[in-house]
């Protein structure tokens, strides 16, 4: 019985031991980042901006893939089984907090399955309407769809993109339901915009700030507690009588459940690196965001908020009555 207790210690210790060395020389091959959407979107842009930076901090290459589907489900399960050895991580968007109330059969469970590594920028969503729609301030659109509800028409990307909750969300707070137009994918929900075949619609700046400075649709508000530098003649939707109306499409960095904590500080100070690296800063700026502060970025207030986040959704979710297969 000694001699078994003794030979399960010096496992022990030395199973510890080869944890230890590996996280003291990780990482010593490339890593890859999944993106859970298509090439060309607002989160891969911003994943690779952010790795770009980050292979330079650890030695290696920080390699992007994307494994698009099932509104990002499909990638974010492909990394929740993947070895938790730092390897393989994820860098999801909203998404994450939204996915268990949209989804009946999600296979992960994003509290417990995933090392959250920290926080990385929340792109600020913009309320905008076609050229030749009637109101002419934020106040005036609230006051609109209250009064015409589903003749309004709100057009989106579809269940569970970021378009989709800010206007769940912004429907909530009106208290009037308008006539939801799903589309795949925001391009061409803005050409309908532009266009004049839809009303409405709520968007990243990554993707309005450009249709907005040429005057191609009519900006009503930003979605963020404050105004956005990049238009700082537009207003909030708090300050316009939407109270604790906030919405940013917050992105964060991710690692397999199970991954050594020496190895998750490592991708947090070389995350913490990239957000400081003045180019990082620049491009994020042309984008109409930039990065999250400095006390944001900590893997324990990332968990902390995205637990926060996870609650905020379900009520909006369940009360909208919208679920995905």
């Amino acid at each position: 019985m000694k001699l078994k207790l003794a030979a399960l210690a010096v496992a022990t210790v030395f199973g510890l031991s080869v944890a230890g060395a590996k996280a003291d020389t990780y990482p010593n091959r490339a890593v890859t980042v999944v993106v859970p959407f298509a090439a060309g979107g607002p989160t891969d842009t911003v994943a690779r901006l952010v790795a770009e930076s980050m292979s330079k901090s650890l030695g290696q290459q920080v390699i992007v893939e994307n494994v698009g589907g099932a509104g990002g489900t499909r990638g974010a399960g492909q990394v929740a089984k993947a070895a938790p050895d730092g390897y393989t991580l994820l860098i999801h968007h909203i998404g994450m907090a939204t996915a268990p109330s949209l989804y009946r059969k999600l296979p992960f469970n994003v509290l417990t399955d995933f090392e959250d590594a920290g926080l990385i920028t929340a792109v600020p969503m913009t309320v905008i309407g076609k050229p030749n729609l009637e109101p002419k301030t934020v106040v005036e659109l609230i006051d609109f769809v209250r009064k015409n509800k589903e003749k309004v028409t709100y057009g989106n990307a579809g269940v569970g993109s970021a378009s989709h909750l800010c206007g769940m969300l912004f429907m909530s707070k009106v208290g009037a339901q308008m006539t939801t137009v799903p589309y795949q994918g925001t391009g061409p929900a803005m050409n309908d915009l532009i266009g004049g075949q839809i009303d409405v619609m709520c968007d990243q700046t990554t993707n309005t700030t450009g249709q907005i400075k040429a005057g191609k649709v009519k900006a009503y508000a930003v979605t963020t507690k404050d105004r956005v530098k990049s238009m700082p003649d537009l207003p909030t939707l708090q300050e316009s009588g939407l109270k604790d109306f906030e919405v940013a499409i917050w992105h964060g960095l991710y690692a397999p459940k199970g991954t050594p904590k020496e190895v998750v500080d490592k991708l947090n100070a070389a995350l913490n690196v990239a957000l400081d690296d003045p180019k990082v800063i620049a491009r994020f700026a042309d984008l109409g965001t930039e990065p999250e502060p400095k006390d944001r970025r900590s893997p324990a207030f990332h968990k902390e908020f995205l637990a926060a986040e996870v609650a905020k959704w379900k009520p909006v979710i369940d009360a909208a009555g919208v679920y995905a297969d």
